[in-house]
């Protein structure tokens, strides 16, 4: 299979306490994106895999890009695993759609291939069937299916149907083919798409994961590592989110430095937001400080009154945005060094997974009202 990349950019921060709700304050007026990724997991597929785990981080950059600042929602499904159940199609829905980011990397990198059976209209009926789509018209909704095989093979659900039922709930649908564009089955690919108003692109999955390492890479890890003690666990949901933020730091860590300065620019947007953190769901309102149990707050906090614990939250998240900051300007200096040595060695983006999938979300969100500060690379 072939590469799969995500990757977003953007940076928005607040100052004083008279702005400290920035973001946050019109959470719910939002308009929201949607974006079900159903990969295929098959024997053959582990670039696409691990192109995707790499480039996460980019597509989120890039849709941070988006104005006005949207909410992003992400779900992730694949197919064509022999250990998924038949009865199933060989489809499994690793996450429904949601706005913790950490989690769909930890299901990226908890990925194995093998098999397979892959079942196109079966994945895509998953995503129709069992997933929490918003229901606002307004929201951008998209199902992205990459795979390699035929998207004809499913003989129990036909995708024809199915990219039918799409589009006829307002989600388009988007094929990414792993192979070469002259293959006999790569047009059944682009009828998926076609059917439902979407975009087709072909990738190789061993080409196009163009990452380029920079002097400014370290500094900004750096302040990601410690931007960390900016988020507030608050009970058990809060210790399992900041254990996992640490895990997924790890694990772009492990796919090189470059990875990891996506990953803390992401972690700079107004789109990487952390339910569980006590800062987060005080700045969007979604938790009264006057109901918080004692037990639920880290022991440092416990006891002091309502005013001290604001007080420490405003604090706490004024040196977030200091971070924030400082990442992203060394992110500015980061791109200039990147743009500059892949054009000084030719280096090319266009084989990979996400420069197919950000091109397809711009050309899309532009029919939704959304506007990108630049164009998509």
């Amino acid at each position: 299979m072939k590469t799969s990349s995500l990757l977003l950019a953007a940076l928005l921060f607040f100052s004083a306490r008279a702005d400290a709700c920035g973001d946050y304050a019109n959470l719910e007026q939002r308009k929201t994106i949607d974006v079900a990724i159903c990969l295929d997991v098959s024997g053959s597929m582990s670039g696409l895999i691990n192109s995707a785990r790499a480039k996460l981080w980019a597509i989120v950059n890039d849709l941070a890009l988006a104005k006005p600042t949207p909410r992003l929602r992400v779900a992730l499904l694949t197919f064509g695993h022999s250990s998924y159940r038949a009865e199933d199609g060989w489809v499994r829905v690793d996450v429904d759609l949601t706005e913790d980011l950490d989690l769909i990397s930890q299901k990226l990198f908890a990925l194995t291939t093998n098999g397979g059976t892959e079942l196109v209209g079966r994945v895509m009926q998953a995503s129709l069937d069992k997933l929490s789509w918003t229901k606002s018209k307004s929201t951008l909704k998209l199902i992205i299916v990459a795979g390699n095989e035929s998207a004809d093979q499913d003989k129990t659900v036909d995708y024809r149907l199915m990219s039918k039922r799409a589009i006829e709930s307002g989600i388009m649908v988007n094929a990414i083919y792993c192979g070469n564009p002259a293959d006999d089955i790569a047009p059944g690919w682009k009828d998926v798409s076609l059917r439902a108003d979407g975009h087709f692109a072909c990738i190789d999955q061993n080409r196009g994961t163009v990452t380029i390492a920079t002097p400014f890479d370290k500094r900004i890890a750096e302040l990601s590592t410690a931007m960390n003690a900016t988020y507030i666990p608050l009970g058990s949901a809060g210790k399992k989110g900041a254990a996992n933020q640490k895990v997924q730091d790890r694990n772009a860590a492990e796919l090189g430095m470059a990875i990891e300065a996506a990953r803390a620019q992401s972690k700079s947007t107004a789109l990487y937001r952390c339910t569980w953190c006590l800062v987060d769901s005080y700045l969007d309102k979604s938790v009264d400080l006057t109901k918080i149990k004692q037990e639920d707050l880290p022991e440092a906090l416990r006891g002091k009154s309502i005013e001290e614990l604001r007080t420490h939250i405003e604090q706490t998240h004024k040196e977030r945005q200091a971070y924030r900051k400082q990442i992203a300007e060394l992110n500015s200096k980061r791109a200039a060094f990147v743009a500059a040595e892949a054009k000084k060695k030719n280096l090319s983006d266009d084989q990979a997974f996400d420069k197919a999938v950000r091109a397809a979300i711009r050309a899309q969100a532009a029919q939704k009202g959304y506007a990108f500060q630049e164009a998509a690379k």
